[in-house]
C-alpha cells in the first residue's frame, strides 16, 4: 500500500477540542503574549461541524473563571442572560414530590450568583474572542491519532483522512488528513477521549490515579406554556424512577424565552444489564410533579453524553512530554455542583500560563511541570477536595445513606472542617454489571409522543449526520464476544445503555447478530465505558459527523 503524502503545519501550541478548556487556553496564550510582545500561534481543531455542534451541559455555570478570564464579558454580549434567581431540590417516590428546605441544604449546593446558559452557545461567543485575538480554529476536522518526536515526546496530531469507504479505501474526493507539529499540544477533547486514552496508556499516566467513574447525562430543550415558565429557577431531584442502588438524578432549568432545559444523569456503575438510561430519563418526566410542566410544550433538541464523576482522587496524571491534559479530558467536574465549566476554563488557563512561561524560556516538546503545581494551588483544587468523598459514598452507602454522608460532609466544610479520609474508587463502571439471570428485567411503559418518547425520535431532534459509506468508527475488538458473552450472559446491554439505538441484536436463520448503526451515533462514548467485555472502541468518525446541537 502506498504511503500517504500529508502537509505539515506548524504552530507553537495546538489545542484538540473547542470546548470551555480548550477556548479558555486559547484565549489565555494569546491574552499573555500580547502583554509580553510575544508572537505565539495557536490552532484549535473541533471535530465537530461548527464550534458549539458537540458541546452539550445543562448548563448552570459558575462565572467565576469567565470573570478572571474576560473582565468585562458583559459588556461584550457574552450568552449570559438569566442569572439564578431560585434554587429547589426534592426528592421523588413514585407519586409525590417532597422538597428539602434550603436553609437545610449545605451553602456549596447555592447557585447564587450563577447564571443558566447554554453551553453551546457561551463557547460560540468564546470562539470569536479566540479568533479576535489571532487564533485560528478549524472546525470539521478530527484529531485521529498521536504524532511522537524521536525521544518519546508528543509532537502534535495527525488530522482523519476524508473520503474513505466502508472498506477504508479511498475514493474519489479522497482528501489526505494533515499533520500539525507544535512545541506543545493541550487535549481538550472532553470526557473519554480517543486521544486521552492513548496518552494515557502511553505514558501511564492513570498509574498513581483511582479508576475514572461516570454517568451519563442526556438532555432536552423545551419551549414551554408561557405560564409555566419561570425564568432563573433551578431545580434538582434525587430519587425516583431509580432505586436506592441506582446513582444519579435530574435537572430543570429555565431559561430566557420560555425555554426550559431538562436533563437527567445515571451513574454508570448501576448493575442491571436490564436497565436504560434513556428510558429512566423520559419516565422521570411523567411524574406526576413533573409532567405538567411540559405538557402543551415542544420538544425542541435532545443529546446525551458521559460526564467524568471520579473527582479529585481519579483525576490522571495532566502532563506528558509535550503537552497536557484539561477540561474534562483530565475530569474536573464536581459532582454534586453538577459544575465542570469553571473548573475545565480554569485548567486551560492555568495550562496556559505554564505553556506561555515555557515559550517564553526557549522550551518545547517537555513537561509543563507548573501546569499540575498551579492546578494544586488554585481554588479548582479546593473546589473538588470539598466534595471528594461525595460520589464514593454513594457507590459505598446507596443513595439515601451516601446523600446523608455527603450532606454531613459538605456542612463540615462550609466550617472549613475537612475530615481526614479520602474514599477510593473501587472498581471501573463496566465491572458493576451482574449477569442477565441474577437480574429482574424491567418493563418500561410506552412512550406517548407528548412527554415521553422514543431514541429514534430522538435522535433525529439532534440533528445527527455521519456520511454513511466511511469507515466504522464504533471498533470491536472481537466481534464473536457481541453474541457469546454480551448476548447469552448480560443479554446485550449496549441495546440498553446506549441513547441512540446504535447496537441492535438481529435474529436471522443462521443466528443473532449485531447490527451497529453508527450513523445513530450522538458520541456520547457510553458504549467505550460500560461495555463489560471493553471491546467496543470509540474513535473518531470522518470529521464534522455527528450531533449538531443547537442552543444546548
Amino acid at each position: 500500500m502506498q504511503a500517504i503524502t500529508r502537509d505539515v503545519m506548524e504552530y507553537d501550541v495546538l489545542i484538540v477540542g473547542a470546548g470551555p478548556a480548550g477556548l479558555s487556553a486559547a484565549i489565555r496564550i494569546k491574552q499573555l503574549a500580547a502583554i509580553a510582545n510575544q508572537e505565539i500561534s495557536v490552532c484549535i481543531l473541533e471535530k465537530g461541524a461548527e464550534v458549539g455542534a458537540h458541546i452539550l451541559s445543562g448548563a448552570v455555570i459558575d462565572p467565576i473563571a469567565l470573570d478572571e478570564l474576560i473582565p468585562d464579558w458583559k459588556a461584550l454580549g457574552a450568552p449570559l442572560k438569566t442569572p439564578v434567581t431560585d434554587d429547589r431540590f426534592m426528592l421523588l417516590d413514585e407519586d409525590q414530590a417532597f422538597r428539602i428546605p434550603n436553609p437545610l441544604l449545605p451553602p456549596l449546593m447555592n447557585n447564587h450568583g450563577a447564571y443558566i446558559v447554554s453551553l453551546g452557545n457561551v463557547c460560540r461567543w468564546l470562539a470569536t474572542q479566540a479568533e479576535g485575538l489571532g487564533v485560528e480554529i478549524y472546525p470539521g476536522f478530527t484529531a485521529a491519532d498521536v504524532l511522537y518526536h524521536e525521544n518519546g515526546a508528543v509532537k502534535g496530531v495527525v488530522t482523519g483522512d476524508m473520503g474513505l469507504d466502508k472498506a477504508g479505501k479511498q475514493k474519489a474526493d479522497f482528501a489526505a488528513g494533515m499533520e500539525l507539529h507544535a512545541k506543545y499540544t493541550l487535549i481538550g477533547e472532553g470526557v473519554r477521549g480517543s486521544l486521552t486514552k492513548v496518552l494515557e496508556a502511553q505514558f501511564n499516566l492513570r498509574d498513581q490515579a483511582d479508576t475514572q467513574k461516570y454517568g451519563i447525562g442526556f438532555k432536552e430543550l423545551w419551549q414551554v406554556a408561557p405560564s409555566k415558565h419561570q425564568p432563573g429557577l433551578v431545580s434538582h431531584t434525587q430519587g425516583w424512577p431509580l432505586d436506592n442502588s441506582t446513582g444519579g438524578g435530574s435537572f430543570i432549568y429555565h431559561l430566557e424565552d420560555n425555554l426550559v432545559a431538562v436533563g437527567f444523569v445515571v451513574h454508570l456503575n448501576y448493575s442491571n444489564p436490564y436497565l436504560s438510561p434513556f428510558d429512566e430519563f423520559q419516565r422521570f418526566k411523567t411524574h406526576p410533579s413533573i409532567r405538567g410542566l411540559f405538557e402543551g410544550g415542544k420538544r425542541l433538541s435532545y443529546g446525551a453524553r458521559a460526564i467524568s464523576e471520579g473527582g479529585l482522587q481519579s483525576i490522571p496524571e495532566l502532563t506528558f512530554p509535550g503537552g497536557a491534559l484539561i477540561g474534562c479530558a483530565a475530569g474536573f467536574l464536581n459532582v454534586p455542583r453538577i459544575k465542570g465549566t469553571h473548573n475545565a476554563m480554569k485548567s486551560g488557563m492555568l495550562a496556559a500560563d505554564a505553556v506561555v512561561d515555557a515559550l517564553a524560556a526557549g522550551r518545547s516538546s517537555d513537561k509543563l511541570v507548573a501546569y499540575p503545581a498551579a492546578i494544586k494551588a488554585s481554588w479548582v483544587w479546593q473546589d473538588l477536595d470539598k466534595v471528594r468523598n461525595i460520589k464514593p459514598a454513594l457507590s459505598k452507602f446507596g443513595n439515601v445513606f451516601g446523600s446523608m454522608y455527603g450532606g454531613f460532609e459538605m456542612w463540615l466544610a462550609s466550617f472549613g472542617v475537612r475530615l481526614p479520609w479520602t474514599f477510593s474508587h473501587k472498581k471501573p463502571d463496566h465491572a458493576c454489571l451482574k449477569l442477565a439471570n441474577e437480574c429482574t428485567p424491567i418493563n418500561y411503559p410506552k412512550p406517548d409522543g407528548k412527554v415521553s418518547f422514543d431514541k429514534l425520535s430522538s435522535v433525529y431532534i439532534s440533528n445527527v449526520n455521519h456520511e454513511e459509506n466511511q469507515p466504522c468508527h464504533l471498533h470491536l475488538a472481537d466481534a464473536s464476544l457481541a453474541i457469546s458473552v454480551n448476548l447469552n450472559k448480560y443479554d446485550s446491554p449496549e441495546s440498553r445503555y446506549c441513547p441512540a439505538g446504535v447496537y441492535e441484536i438481529i435474529k436471522s436463520d443462521t443466528g443473532p447478530r449485531l447490527q451497529i448503526n453508527a450513523q445513530n451515533c450522538i458520541h456520547c462514548k457510553t458504549c467505550d465505558i460500560k461495555d463489560p467485555m471493553q471491546n467496543i472502541t470509540w474513535v473518531t468518525p470522518e470529521g464534522g459527523g455527528g450531533p449538531n446541537y443547537p442552543n444546548m
